[in-house]
């Protein structure tokens, strides 16, 4: 060993010089570089899983509210669906209401129509009856004068 030790030069207070120096730097590098990056890598994780969590309710918040969009839309779609109906079926009872009224106006208009034309009517006859009279009055004073002119020749 004394052979190995002399070829190598090896001195053993420069050996334990040597491991007290790699004790001081192991702990010097420790606490200043070990100990902090530690420190440092666990805050690096922490965010990381805080923001692989933030990303799950995020996607669950996102599904959550992509269904009730779907939801509130289908219910949209079928209150307007129905509000149309109920618009289309006013509608319709609307116009049944106006032909019925239109049917009323028109029947009273005709009934007015036929009174005034049995009034004319009536008119017109009593006007033909006046004048019949009123011809047959000259006719006959013609005929009593032309037999009073053939009366007096």
């Amino acid at each position: 060993m004394e052979s190995i030790i002399s070829t190598f030069h090896i001195d053993w207070k420069i050996i334990i010089a040597q491991a007290v120096n790699f004790g001081i730097v192991f702990v010097v590098l420790y606490l200043f570089a070990l100990k902090p990056l530690s420190k440092l890598m666990a805050e690096r994780a922490e965010k990381i899983a805080k923001g692989v969590d933030d990303a799950k309710s995020n996607s669950a918040i996102l599904e959550k509210t992509r269904k009730e969009y779907e939801t509130v839309l289908a219910q949209a779609r079928i209150e307007a669906n129905t509000i149309f109906q109920q618009g289309k079926k006013e509608a319709e009872a609307k116009k049944t209401l106006m032909l019925e009224e239109a049917k009323v106006e028109v029947a009273g208009i005709i009934e007015n129509g036929k009174k005034s034309l049995e009034v004319q009517k009536v008119k017109m006859v009593e006007e033909a009856k006046k004048e019949i009279v009123s011809l047959a009055m000259l006719a006959t004073e013609k005929l009593i004068s032309n037999k009073k002119d053939l009366n007096n020749l």
